[in-house]
């Protein structure tokens, strides 16, 4: 790619990468609940399942879509079963520290690096930016090389990207130590986060 094309892409990474979505209202959360260290492997998680999603797509599993459609609505509609089920969870996670009638935690715990990796693979905007990053960006001509400098430098520029979210969500810590300000912003991201899916489904 020339150096322009590598500029233009990159800002097509970090606006896709930095705007809200799942990823980044779950990390803000996260973030919150859990500060920003233990939501590191969320994170690496992200950008790990996303590097693979971009390459899947780039090798031609983004085909599969253009040929077979209905395997996009089976694809979005698992994704909205999965963002009910983790706004739930977000919805319901106990403040930290808040502890059973056995004197255990019952706080949640932050996402996994395999669970945040899996989640790329049902979560409709990462499928939307992988294919729109190779469509737009990766000719069908484009060698092994294209495809892999391409998924590596959206990882490169999501990573950082997608952390401002829970870095930002760790410094918020500090103003919500009272529970029941904890509880409404939980509320209020597991709300964001069904809302997210709104605009997947305007053509169904």
């Amino acid at each position: 790619m020339s150096f322009e094309t590598i500029l233009a892409f990159s800002l097509f990474a970090f606006v896709t990468s930095v705007t809200p979505g799942p990823n980044n209202l779950m990390l803000l959360s996260s973030g919150v609940n859990f500060g920003f260290r233990k939501t590191v492997p969320h994170i690496v998680g992200i950008s790990s399942g996303f590097l693979v999603l971009v390459l899947a797509v780039g090798f031609g599993l983004g085909e599969v879509f253009s040929r077979f459609p209905q395997a996009y609505e089976i694809l979005k509609w698992m994704g909205a079963i999965y963002l009910l089920y983790l706004a739930w969870n977000i919805a319901h996670s106990s403040p930290p520290g808040d502890q059973s009638s056995d004197g255990e935690s019952i706080a949640a715990k932050p996402m996994s690096f395999i669970g945040a990796a899996a989640f790329q693979w049902v979560n409709p905007k990462a499928w939307v930016m992988a294919i729109g990053a190779i469509s737009t960006y990766a000719p069908t001509t484009s060698s092994v090389s294209v495809i892999i400098g391409i998924a590596v430098l959206f990882v490169v520029v999501n990573a950082p990207s997608v952390s401002l979210w829970a870095l930002f969500g760790a410094r918020m810590r500090r103003y919500l130590q009272v529970r029941r300000y904890l509880l409404l912003f939980n509320y209020s991201m597991a709300s964001l986060l069904v809302l997210s899916m709104l605009p997947l489904f305007k053509t169904v």
